[in-house]
């Protein structure tokens, strides 16, 4: 059964992709939107930076919350954590395939999410973004997320990738409770770049593992 991703990617590629295998009258509706709305919409499927740049912040968070409730088992966190390294595929196709690894509840949820996503990214202009302080977010959501977990700072900069996944869990545990701007913020960040814009050098970890008064 299609996920609501797979059922907008396909929708997304045959309506307005415009290619060859479309016939003419399908291809000239397909440029004259490009027109009316000053960008490629086929872009939003092959690229997630494109989605991450015009989604609202509602759009981002939702997703954002679709990832944190699969990171409570072990096996789903896995499949999320994926999504986050820096190489990783964040197009519309490849988020689909994350859902497609999650249980039948939160792929729904994931897969709803990440479509709307894409539906309002096409109904939006780029969003303000100020990258700068999202980065100094993040880091903060870090130092935070360390004080309070035992071998935060050990899992987010080895090599075990169970270890790995579960200090995303405690990061995103602790962006959950911050504002929607910050949150959508980092998430946006993180999203597009990956788990390794974290960076908590000697002096931070130090600074949150020492003992407390």
């Amino acid at each position: 059964m299609f996920s609501p991703t797979t059922i907008a990617l396909v929708i997304s590629a045959a309506t307005l992709l415009g290619s060859s295998l479309l016939p003419l009258q399908a291809q000239q509706t397909a440029s004259s939107t490009i027109r009316q709305w000053g960008f490629d919409p086929g872009m939003l499927v092959a690229d997630g930076r494109e989605l991450l740049l015009r989604a609202p912040d509602t759009a981002i968070d939702s997703l954002f919350q679709a990832a944190h409730a699969a990171t409570s088992s072990p096996q789903e966190a896995a499949a999320l954590c994926a999504l986050f390294d820096p190489a990783a595929d964040r197009s519309l196709a490849g988020l689909n395939a994350v859902a497609n690894r999650l249980s039948p509840a939160n792929r729904e949820r994931f897969a709803g999410a990440v479509a709307n996503l894409f539906v309002a990214a096409m109904q939006s202009t780029p969003q303000p973004y100020d990258e700068a302080a999202a980065r100094q977010a993040l880091k903060a959501s870090g130092v935070r997320a360390a004080l309070v977990n035992d071998g935060f700072v050990a899992g987010l900069n080895g090599d075990d990738h169970d270890a790995r996944c579960r200090s995303l869990g405690w990061l995103m545990d602790d962006l959950r409770a911050q504002p929607l701007p910050q949150r959508a913020a980092v998430a946006r960040l993180l999203l597009g770049e990956g788990l390794e814009q974290l960076a908590i050098g000697p002096a931070d970890a130090a600074a949150a593992q020492a003992p407390r008064l």
